[in-house]
């Protein structure tokens, strides 16, 4: 089938939305249209529409799809936030128990043996992607090594490496290294090493999401992080599922109070939500009584 629609003027989108049943001032639409494209905003104006044809629910407004939209910019960067904690933390601690464990800090690209978990050519793709990016990197440490050691290292140290892996190839460093080290980095965040190499995936995943400025407040989760099954702070009173941003948001929490007990990141969550009340939380995986979860209560 060939695509035959035209372009539409900022004018004659509005018009289309209002055509459709969306109230609204026509010129505040424009305006909003302006900066925000047609096709962006229609994922979050889907859920209002009276399917399977293309009118809208009566007494749907755009403020209420717009609300939904800045609600979910909030959200992105405020994940975006704690998932920076994290990944700081899983190369910290990476880097430091790594290079202990080898005793050697370019143990990693001159020892096979220093990832006994990779399969030969799953370690090849992980120094092809690492030099890669220490190429790429315009990072004054990265440039100063280069100059200084570079005619006698190809790689530079574990803890200097480890700063410039996307979080995609920390997690493949993750899942490479010795057994004892994935232990010693889950510790710090009190969870089996097989649960955290599944937050670490899901969170890549989210990761990502906010990166590309995609919807994420209603979304169901195709990556799924693994709950731990025998830590009843996830299960009693309150039952946290994975499979949506209400699992991702409470994970966060679990790792801040592990690794930044000081944090105002719940305060500021709690804070969004109350500035957008009409947000329904459902839809983002919220119990009635999530408040009352020991991993949210413990440290309000």
């Amino acid at each position: 089938m060939i695509y035959a629609k035209p372009a539409l003027t900022l004018e004659q989108q509005a018009d289309l939305l209002i055509q459709r049943g969306m109230t609204g001032d026509r010129g505040v639409i424009i305006e909003h249209l302006k900066t925000v494209n047609y096709y962006r905003l229609s994922g979050y104006w889907y859920p209002f529409r009276d399917l399977p044809g293309e009118t809208f629910r009566p007494g749907t407004a755009f403020d209420v799809v717009w609300d939904r939209y800045a609600f979910d910019r909030q959200l992105r960067l405020l994940v975006m936030d704690g998932i920076e904690r994290i990944e700081v933390a899983v190369r910290t601690q990476l880097a430091y128990h790594h290079s202990h464990h080898c005793g050697n800090p370019f143990a990693y690209a001159d020892d096979p043996t220093a990832l006994p978990s990779l399969a030969a050519d799953q370690r090849d793709r992980l120094l092809a992607e690492i030099s890669e990016q220490t190429r790429n990197s315009r990072e004054t440490f990265v440039q100063h090594f280069r100059a200084k050691y570079g005619q006698d290292h190809d790689f530079m140290p574990i803890w200097m490496a480890s700063e410039i892996m996307t979080f995609g190839s920390l997690l493949t460093f993750y899942r490479g290294v010795a057994g004892g080290v994935r232990q010693s980095v889950a510790r710090l965040f009190g969870v089996h090493d097989t649960v955290l190499d599944s937050w670490l995936l899901t969170l890549n995943t989210i990761r990502n999401i906010c990166a590309h400025h995609a919807r994420l407040w209603n979304r169901q989760l195709g990556v799924r992080p693994k709950i731990p099954g025998k830590d009843t702070r996830w299960h009693a009173p309150v039952e946290v599922t994975n499979e949506r941003v209400f699992g991702i948001l409470t994970i966060i929490r679990y790792c801040l109070t592990r690794i930044a007990p000081q944090s105002r990141w719940p305060d500021r969550l709690r804070a969004l939500q109350a500035e957008h009340p009409r947000i329904p939380r459902k839809a983002m995986g919220f119990p009635e009584n999530w408040e009352t979860c020991a991993i949210w209560k413990a440290y309000r």
